[in-house]
């Protein structure tokens, strides 16, 4: 099972705690997931599909909780992928489906035969702190998805109206987020890149089992991030010692096959002779071996005035 499948089992399986809320949720599921049939004779119905057995069973439940009235769920085989099942709840009330879609602020003038349909999301819905939470949940039920941790930090909430998507990514950002919108494919995405902005809005919609199972993956990969550039860096640093003493090598060994190293300035000798000795000393290691012992800057200054000599040397040659 995907992390985003097991985070919506999570969040469909949470206690209802009162009718707001309840209505807040069910508001954010029909504007990111149902669909409205209004046929030639005026009937109109509401309909929900989903893939997801437990998102199923939550929309049955907050629409019985809410309005106890006969509620058809149909299962189709996907012939597809011919494996995944598809679920489908219907209100075919036209009473029942005209006050749902009244109470969420989804149709206006329903006293006519004309229809018209608003994603904005009214302000009684989402006053209270718990029901802007609710709001949140049901669109991520209705219309979101959750990236793998392992793989990327990202979360999105799909809708197809954006009027709807800028309400949605405000109700976010009231709780300090900072979620943006995308255009995909004439839908409005509304996404969270960042890891701790994820693990935030886990938690204002009560997934807590993946927001733990979230930041156990999110710490190992920090770990092994910090490990990794650890690692890089004692490489390159090896890199740049190896580099170094070759080069100063080849120069001691140029001096000494033209002038001889006796020649050279004690100071300068004595560390010659001692990177000949001890090729893959670092310069502050070096520094350490002479007597008295000398700073890594000291030790610099000594191989760059044995590579002005070589380059003074080279210059007589040509």
């Amino acid at each position: 099972m995907s992390f985003s499948s097991s985070t919506k089992n999570e969040l469909s399986r949470l206690t209802i705690e009162n009718q707001c809320c309840a209505l807040a949720e069910l508001a954010s599921i029909i504007r990111t997931n149902g669909t409205i049939q209004i046929s030639s004779m005026n009937k109109i119905s509401l309909k929900f599909a989903t893939e997801n057995a437990a998102i199923a069973r939550r929309i049955f439940i907050l629409v019985k909780g809410l309005y106890d009235t006969d509620v058809d769920v149909m299962v189709r085989r996907n012939k597809q992928l011919k494996k995944n099942n598809n679920y489908l709840i219907i209100i075919n009330s036209k009473e029942i489906t005209k006050k749902i879609l009244e109470d969420v602020g989804f149709l206006t003038n329903t006293t006519s035969s004309y229809y018209a349909v608003d994603y904005k999301v009214p302000e009684r819905l989402i006053e209270n702190r718990c029901c802007r939470r609710a709001y949140i949940r049901g669109a991520f039920l209705g219309g979101g998805s959750i990236s793998n941790p392992e793989k990327a930090y990202h979360m999105e909430f799909v809708t197809n109206s954006k009027d709807h998507g800028e309400e949605l990514a405000d109700i976010i950002n009231s709780f300090g987020l900072n979620s943006k919108i995308v255009i995909r494919k004439e839908n409005y995405v509304v996404y969270i890149k960042e890891g701790e902005q994820i693990v935030d809005i886990l938690n204002i919609m009560g997934a807590h089992q993946a927001l733990l199972k979230f930041e156990d993956i999110r710490v190992l990969k920090d770990v092994r991030n910090n490990i990794n550039r650890l690692v890089n860096c004692e490489t390159a640093n090896l890199s740049k010692t190896i580099d170094a003493s070759l080069r100063q090598v080849e120069n001691i060994e140029y001096i000494d096959s033209r002038i001889g190293l006796e020649k050279l300035p004690s100071n300068l000798q004595e560390i010659a002779l001692l990177r000949l000795e001890h090729r893959d000393a670092s310069l502050k290691e070096l520094g350490m071996l002479l007597d008295p012992p000398v700073g890594k800057s000291g030790v610099n200054h000594r191989f760059r005035r044995i590579e002005d000599i070589v380059e003074k040397l080279k210059r007589k040659e040509s």
